[in-house]
């Protein structure tokens, strides 16, 4: 039997699958439609089993857990103490600016990135220097010598490894190139690797603080299981600190906004790392092949749209501008074909043209919905004509 279901989540409290009217089929949110890995909800049910629900921390066990799947997935050895849990990868990027820069300074990322991320420079008084990433010869690269304009004048480097909207893995050369940026320019490196589970084509993720000592002891690594196993309704990710002070910076920057790990999440994640991985592997080969599908087929669905296939995960970022629609894109196929996507605005200005669309389905979905976005296409070119 397959170790993948995708059950029906219509009339559930999925915010993916209410968001929008029942006709509507939704590619926007990253939230895969795959039913977790039984074993992820044994673990929790042993939890409850316990039957007291008061307030908790991880365990020992739990940290090496993680120790010991770093190492296996990642070939990073880590320390249990360098783990700090939180409710999720959003406001621990969030809780390392507060605690690392100060209102009127700057912080730099590659764009496009995803909302969260871009936004969060602005919570903390910073400004965003922002280096555009370009497609070329089918990846997203930014330019080097924009890269060090950025860095001169920034006191926070925002990486997101595996890069989403574009799914791009970043190749060791890079991180290095990026790590001697942070060191040359006395910047903290904060790193959402929260989709690091989900590189494709036997691919091999590197976090970037694993490089060297020098740029560990100025990192901020972010991981989850939520969107690996996807469990991110369990509320669960962690942060790896190696440098002591920097932790104790971190763990103070909370100031009552961020609260304690949800005990049921912490069982949830222990299981997702330490029994999971065929679960994992499952998904991946999934969405390997929904991506070449939807690769495949979109050129002769709808000629003018382009594709660059991810690296990593599950979200297409697709360009849409030759089709010279009336709207941008994504409000172009919510209204005509009853598709939902993310609109290529999310994740940086001038983008109208562009959007992401979340292939992390059965693919008889994705097959629908692109069978209703180039019916779409179609019928508008059809009234132009």
């Amino acid at each position: 039997m397959s170790l993948l279901t995708a059950p029906d989540r219509r009339g559930t409290d999925s915010n993916k699958w209410r968001r929008y009217n029942a006709d509507v089929l939704p590619l926007w949110v990253a939230d895969m439609d795959f039913a977790a890995d039984p074993r992820i909800a044994d673990a929790i049910r042993a939890r409850l089993d316990e039957g007291v629900l008061g307030y908790g921390r991880a365990m020992d066990a739990q940290r090496e857990v993680l120790v010991h799947a770093l190492l296996r997935d990642h070939g990073w050895r880590i320390e249990p103490e360098w783990l700090v849990f939180l409710p999720g990868v959003e406001p621990g990027f969030n809780m390392a600016l507060s605690a690392f820069t100060s209102t009127g300074g700057s912080a730099m990322q590659e764009l496009p990135v995803y909302a969260p991320l871009r936004a969060a420079p602005g919570h903390w008084g910073l400004t965003l220097r922002e280096v555009w990433q370009r497609p070329t010869h089918g990846r997203w690269i930014s330019d080097d010598a924009a890269l060090e304009d950025a860095a001169r004048a920034s006191d926070a480097l925002l990486l997101c490894n595996p890069q989403n909207p574009t799914g791009r893995v970043y190749t060791r050369a890079e991180l290095e190139f990026r790590a001697e940026l942070c060191l040359r320019h006395d910047m903290v490196l904060i790193s959402d690797e929260i989709h690091c589970g989900l590189v494709l084509d036997g691919r091999r993720h590197i976090p970037i603080a694993s490089l060297s000592p020098e740029i560990a002891a100025r990192s901020v690594t972010l991981m989850a299981a939520s969107k690996t196993w996807n469990v991110p309704g369990l509320k669960t990710a962690f942060a790896i600190l190696p440098e002591a002070g920097m932790r104790a910076r971190f763990e103070a920057s909370k100031r009552g906004m961020v609260d304690s790990v949800n005990i049921l999440g912490l069982a949830g994640m222990s299981a997702a790392y330490g029994q999971c991985i065929d679960w994992r592997d499952a998904v991946r080969d999934r969405l390997a092949a929904n991506r070449d599908m939807l690769a495949a087929q979109l050129p002769a669905a709808i000629p003018d749209a382009q594709i660059q296939p991810a690296e990593a995960g599950f979200l297409a970022w697709i360009d849409f501008r030759a089709l010279a629609l009336p709207a941008p894109a994504a409000s172009f196929f919510l209204d005509r074909a009853r598709v939902a996507l993310s609109c290529g605005t999310e994740f940086g200005e001038g983008l109208e043209g562009w959007a992401r669309l979340n292939y992390g389905c059965a693919p008889e979905l994705l097959e629908q919905a692109l069978q209703r976005m180039a019916e779409a296409v179609q019928e508008y070119r059809e009234q132009q004509a």
